[in-house]
Formats: structure tokens, sequence, C-alpha cells
């Protein structure tokens, strides 16, 4: 199993495997057949008030990740999540435009084991 991040933004590969968005809004200008998800599980990612409080600041970096992780505890979207990863390549796919400071990115570390 390997989890990828890909942006919405970017084509779709047949190496992604299973193509997850993840991001409790969809993306801006990507039409559903562009994307080509497989499913929106909008259901894993950040509550609405932790996404305004971070707005992608990368001072806060640290802090919404602890935030984050405290979200997830026990939330059955990242069980699901975790399954499609069991059985296969994974790309959770996003729209952030910060690569290194999103959501997506703290789910891989999950998903991966840290």
């Amino acid at each position: 199993m390997t989890v990828f991040l890909k942006r919405a933004y970017e084509p779709a590969s047949p190496a992604d495997g299973k193509r997850v968005l993840i991001d409790r809004l969809w993306p801006r200008g990507v039409s559903k057949e562009h994307a080509h998800v497989e499913l929106w599980l909008k259901e894993v990612a950040p509550s609405t008030e932790l996404r305004k409080w971070f707005g992608h600041d990368p001072e806060k970096w640290a802090e919404f990740q602890q935030r984050y992780r405290a979200e997830l505890a026990g939330n059955p979207a990242l069980a699901e999540l975790r399954g499609f990863a069991q059985a296969g390549d994974l790309t959770l796919v996003y729209s952030a435009k910060d690569e290194l400071h999103n959501d997506a990115v703290v789910l891989k570390q999950i998903l991966d084991g840290a």
C-alpha cells in the first residue's frame, strides 16, 4: 500500500489507485468529471472552525496538526480511509495551494503510521 497526495487541479493517473477527495468543500473550478474521484469523504476533513482558524498559516502548522489529530480521534471516516489504504494504493485528493501545510499531509502521516 502506498498513500499519495495530489491536488485536485492535477490530472489523474492510473498509478493513483483509489482517489478520495478529502476536502470539506468541493474544489473551485473543478468539475466532477475532471476530478476523477471515486469518493468524496468530506467527513474526514478538518471542522469548519479549525479550517478557518488555520487559514493555511505556516506559523500555525504545529498547532493545527495537534488540533486536527484530536478531531480525528475516533472519527469513523478515518477508519474508512485506513481500510482503503490497506486495500491498495490510495491518493488523497485536496485543493489547498500550500502542498506542505494542509490536512492531506496530516492524513498521510497518520496512514503511514507517523
